[in-house]
């Protein structure tokens, strides 16, 4: 590697390096302790200066040296982790410098050509990935230590790295922690102790910051069962984060298979950096923060002062510009805040030098002042130059004409109530869109009702247009505490479907996809999946006592907007209790608005909540566990196992309190979700364990516990709601005898406000990423144990055999996926299958892997023998392998009968894993082994607990948006079970083509074998037998055949297998393919055939080859060679 020129003073180290080679103006030398007569007490030295000093000439084992005859400064240009690299670089300045030299004619004009020279390549080398780092030269020193300890495959990614101690029991180690894209590395070496540490991200259970007496501040990690410490960081948070943020990337990557499309610093693996990385999660808690699509980037942010005309004052706080956005936060980010779409401001004054000031009006006709900004400058150009992007007509005219027509027709509606009514319960409801709330529709608010209800819902619109008139209205109202205090005590019925709009964000998207929805609507609507199976199914236990889901137009909205989701994002899909959010949803605000509120909590509000495994509502709970432990601490003393708050806080999460509370007060709960987010959940289910923390601590079982909660619930109230009691529901309190005291939501509310508002946003997402990765690893781990118990009932591994064997497996299908992202186990990746089928092997990984365990190592990576060995393994011949075919093909060769491993290599000659000419194969390979791109528009993932348990289902015979069809799912499923076992009687005879080549893999796998020379005449012998056999037979057959036909087929047949190659055999391609039938009429009337018997029969007359195939195999030795060489393998590849 070339270095930048550093002058360095040779005298000093000449008890450190020898020179290997020299002239006039260049030296080569080799460090001591390295190469020839390294090692002693000079090697162990060195070793521990390498390792702990940071510098490339120390490291290094080769460098190279510039110098001039009169001078005595010596320039380092060149290092090598090998003799071959430091060559290569000596032999370019040998022909490419050396005879440009002459022509100089001072010292110093020489010096200053090798040095530009030397800069010249650097230069040229840093056009790539080391041009983004922040010091490159400091770098690339770095990536020469980290290639050279850890032998990764020469496309990982290094990201960042950092001196530490790693602590070895009690003993720390020194040395150097490097973090790449899917891997965390660690080396030291001290006096001849070597300690080298090498975790992928993907592996890791627990990463957290801990302390102890001996450890004041540490990050501990566990993976593979280890705790693993590491301390003595000069910048912990920083090093922290960057963990976070890796594991994170590889979890989301690797197990969400995300793409990450759009975020180009990290749709790259082998490109992504530390500034990548920090850019993309300070764009993401930007979007977090205030609530925006997952389009938006953070671009620039400034410190300014914003001047607050209710208060009257200028608060200190942080402007923050995205593509589309201007917003600001003040300081401690909850007194205010306010959020800018640039399609709402009209003009930007001009800046005022004097304080520094940007003045922006908005199309409301107010006025924001920006004081105190050091780049105000700047700022004015962005915001216009954004705000003249944001212009577009499909921002500006098209979203003006579109609120214009929508306006003209709700006015026209609330003018005509009856024509409003008419046309939303109009018969062909299933392809109108609503344009009305259903509350709106069902429950019209009287305006002439005085009762006390009513009266106090007034005083509540009446607070909020106080609070309009003083903060502002719609997408540039002031987020204040008061606004939270408003959102506390109740919204009005008549303002909630446009506030959960204003808190959620979903009225920018809509505002910027005008039409979206409606086309959706068209496209979606008719198609039959099983997603669509599903909504229908859950159609009618949606609000089932509520009058808007007991008619077509409720009912038909719903249906809408599912469908319209399931289609929009297939990914997602429809999973339950989406319907029952969607209802209450569809109450309260129009169906256009509804579906992009649905957007808004499946997509950024409650991430990861609504797919197959719901993970994320179990990190939630595991967040949730967390602040139990924190915050209620008697109860965490009488429940050690809190479990148990899991298991029954699950609907509170998926729900929103929906599915345990009336319909009246569950709308408070969802008043203040939209507002705070998960934290408003987390505090209110802390205040509800609060509540009754008394008698759940006396409770003997969970049973009662349950009982408890369940009573509670019912006896909530909402004394404040206008709605009549056709619309409540009637609590079940109602019912019982028992004397419960009712408890008011908005107290509930109140009091989990008071005593758990203080829970940090950023706590509970930092909680989130930790517990993120000991939630997937927990069901990771229930995957294996389910899998593994599925094929333990066919195979004879035993349990830890297995266990090794799931890993090895697992982790080859993540090789194909460490350093690109189109991989076709990606591309093909179906998370609603069954549990054999999460993690599948292609051609390639397949052929790495199976040649790595197979007994013999008949099946290298370039042979013929593993691309039909996998057309055998792989039944469904979908082109890819599941862990089950797998195991099942490896216990045959290693634990299977004589007779069983000669049926595998005899099948493995017959179609569909043999079909005629290995160069037609070499030809047609890639196009027949890549995997045909199956409709990924599938639209439902089952919720975890619709699988049945032993995982056994296989892929659905037909997928995406056609019609399903049931019968063959009954016809598979009937197969499966009738299945009998293969006899020797079932299999066809094998051809003079299939034999020759039969031959040749029997002589293929005993190469190699001490015993060989008498293996290959045991074939031989077998080979001249069956042929014998071939020619009495059809003599016996047609007693008038000609003589001279006697000794034919031996003769060519020998003759085939003795000059022919696997990989050279030239055939007609009529013969290529045995099992059609025009080349079963071309063939001659001396074309031969054995049937699997008269081969076994023949075998096992040769001792030689039954105690070769019956010799036991220690595949424990197998599995752990392949744990270590599964890497090498695809670094050498």
């Amino acid at each position: 590697m070339w270095l930048k020129p550093e002058e360095i003073l040779l005298k000093n180290a000449f008890k450190l390096w020898l020179t290997e080679k020299d002239n006039e103006y260049f030296v080569m030398q080799r460090r001591r302790g390295y190469g020839e007569g390294g090692g002693g007490l000079t090697g162990l030295l060195v070793g521990t200066l390498d390792t702990v000093l940071d510098s490339t000439s120390k490291v290094a084992p080769y460098r190279i040296l510039h110098h001039t005859p009169d001078s005595q400064v010596y320039w380092s240009i060149a290092c090598g982790v090998t003799k071959d690299e430091i060559f290569a670089h000596w032999d370019w300045l040998q022909q490419n410098i050396m005879r440009t030299l002459s022509v100089f004619d001072s010292s110093e004009d020489i010096t200053s050509f090798v040095q530009g020279k030397i800069r010249g390549l650097i230069a040229e080398e840093g056009k790539t990935s080391l041009g983004l780092e922040d010091d490159p030269e400091k770098f690339r020193e770095a990536l020469l230590r980290f290639e050279k300890w850890f032998e990764l495959p020469p496309q990982e990614k290094l990201v960042t790295y950092y001196s530490c101690s790693y602590w070895k029991g009690k003993v720390p180690c020194q040395g150097w922690l490097y973090l790449s894209t899917n891997f965390l590395c660690f080396y030291s070496y001290l006096l001849g102790s070597e300690v080298k540490l090498v975790i992928s991200w993907d592996e890791i259970w627990k990463l957290q910051k801990t302390s102890n007496v001996i450890l004041t501040e540490s990050i501990h990690i566990l993976a593979h069962g280890e705790d693993h410490y590491f301390s003595m960081l000069l910048h912990l948070n920083e090093t922290f984060l960057i963990m976070e943020q890796l594991a994170d990337y590889s979890i989301k990557r690797l197990f969400d298979k995300e793409a990450f499309i759009g975020e180009p610093a990290l749709c790259d693996p082998v490109q992504v950096t530390k500034r990548g990385l920090e850019a993309y999660a300070r764009s993401a808690q930007f979007r977090t923060f205030f609530r925006l699509p997952k389009q938006e980037n953070l671009l620039e942010v400034h410190e300014s002062s914003l001047w607050l005309p209710f208060s009257h004052y200028n608060t200190l706080g942080k402007i923050c510009i995205s593509e589309n956005y201007l917003c600001f936060a003040s300081q401690d980010g909850s007194q205010c805040y306010v959020i800018i779409p640039m399609r709402e401001l009209a003009s930007v004054e001009q800046p005022d030098a004097t304080s520094r000031a940007v003045t922006v009006c908005v199309r409301s006709k107010r006025a924001l002042r920006f004081s105190d900004v050091q780049n105000y400058q700047q700022l004015a150009n962005t915001i216009r130059t954004r705000c003249g992007i944001s212009a577009s007509p499909q921002h500006s005219a098209s979203s003006q004409s579109i609120q214009a027509q929508s306006r003209s027709h709700i006015n026209h509606f609330e003018d005509n109530t009856e024509e409003a009514n008419l046309r939303v319960q109009q018969k062909d409801s299933s392809k109108t869109v609503s344009t009305e709330a259903l509350m709106t529709v069902f429950h019209p608010q009287d305006v002439e009702n005085l009762d006390p209800k009513m009266l106090k819902e007034k005083m509540k619109e009446q607070s909020w247009n106080i609070h309009f008139s003083e903060y502002g209205r719609g997408t540039t109202m002031f987020f204040t505490r008061k606004t939270r205090d408003l959102i506390v005590r109740g919204v009005p019925e008549a303002l909630r479907g446009e506030l959960w709009m204003l808190f959620s964000g979903a009225v920018n998207d809509m505002a910027s996809h005008p039409g979206y929805y409606t086309e959706l609507v068209e496209q979606s609507l008719g198609t039959s999946t099983l997603a669509t199976d599903e909504i229908e199914r859950d159609l009618h236990r949606s609000l089932p006592e509520h009058p808007a889901f007991q008619s077509d137009t409720g009912i038909s909205a719903l249906r809408r907007v599912l469908t319209a989701y399931a289609y929009r994002n297939p990914k997602i899909g429809y999973c339950q209790a989406m319907n029952i959010l969607t209802s209450v949803l569809l109450l309260y605000a129009k169906e256009e608005e509804a579906f992009w509120l649905l957007v808004a909590v499946c997509e950024r509000m409650l991430p990861d909540y609504f797919n197959r495994r719901i993970i994320g509502a179990l990190v939630d709970q595991a967040v949730f566990e967390d602040l139990i432990r924190e915050n209620l601490p008697q109860l965490v003393e009488h429940m050690t196992d809190l479990s148990f708050f899991s298991s029954v806080s699950l609907s509170w999460f998926l729900t929103l309190f929906i599915s345990v509370l009336p319909i009246e007060s569950a709308v408070n709960v969802v008043d203040c979700f939209f507002y705070d987010g998960i934290k408003a959940i987390l505090q209110l289910g802390l205040a509800v364990l609060d509540y009754n923390v008394d008698a759940l601590i006396s409770c003997q079982d969970d049973a009662e516990a349950v009982t408890i909660l369940n009573k509670f619930f019912d006896s909530v109230t909402n004394k404040d709601s206008p709605l009549p009691s056709t619309v409540q529901q009637a609590s079940a309190a109602i019912h019982d005898k028992t004397p419960h005291v009712n408890v008011d939501i908005s107290e509930l509310i109140r009091e989990a406000y008071v005593k758990y508002g203080n829970i940090n946003s950023e706590e509970v997402e930092s909680s989130r990423k930790r517990n993120k990765l000991y939630v997937i690893q927990t069901l990771e781990d229930t995957t294996k144990q389910n899998v593994n118990r599925v094929v333990a009932q066919d195979v004879r591994f035993s349990a830890s055999q297995l266990d090794q064997l799931y890993n090895l497996f697992k982790r080859q299908h993540f090789l194909s996926c460490y350093w690109m992202m189109q991989s076709p186990a990606l591309l093909h990746h179906d998370p609603s299958l069954a549990y054999l089928e999460q993690y599948q092997l292609g051609f390639q990984q397949f052929t790495v892997l199976f040649s790595l365990l197979e007994p013999w190592a008949f099946c290298t990576a370039k042979s013929t023998l593993s691309l039909w060995a996998f057309r055998l393994i792989d039944k469904n011949q979908d082109g890819l392998v599941n862990f089950k075919e797998f195991c099942d093909a490896l216990d045959t060769l290693c634990y299977g009968s004589f007779t069983d491993k000669l049926k595998f290599l005899f099948k493995l000659h017959l179609p569909p894993a043999f079909t005629g000419n290995p160069l037609y194969l070499k030809e047609q390979r890639i196009q027949q082994f890549v995997p045909v791109t199956e409709d990924s528009s599938h639209l439902s993932r089952p919720a975890a607990f619709d699988l049945p348990e032993d995982g056994v289902i296989r892929k659905s015979p037909e997928r995406g948006r056609g019609k399903l069809n049931l019968q063959a799912y009954l016809t598979q499923w009937q197969n499966e079970i009738l299945k009998k076992e293969e006899t020797i009687k079932d299999l066809p005879r094998i051809n003079q083509t299939q034999f020759i080549q039969f031959s040749k893999t029997l002589y293929n796998i005993f190469h190699g074998d001490p015993e060989e020379e008498s293996l290959y005449r045991a074939v031989a012998h077998v080979t001249s037998l069956l042929l014998r056999m071939e020619e009495v037979g059809r003599r016996l057959q047609e007693p008038s055949s000609p003589v001279q036909s006697t000794g034919s087929p031996s003769s060519s047949a020998e003759k085939d297998a003795v000059t022919e190659d696997t990989g050279d055999t030239e055939q007609s391609p009529e013969s290529s393919h045995s099992g059609s039938h025009s080349s079963q009429k071309a063939e001659s009337s001396d074309e031969w055939s054995f049937s699997f018997e008269q081969v076994l029969a023949s075998l096992l007359n040769e001792p030689a080859i039954v105690g070769f195939f019956e010799k036991p195999f220690d595949i424990q030795a197998k599995l752990g060679q392949a744990k270590v060489a599964q890497l090498k393998l695809k670094v050498k590849k």
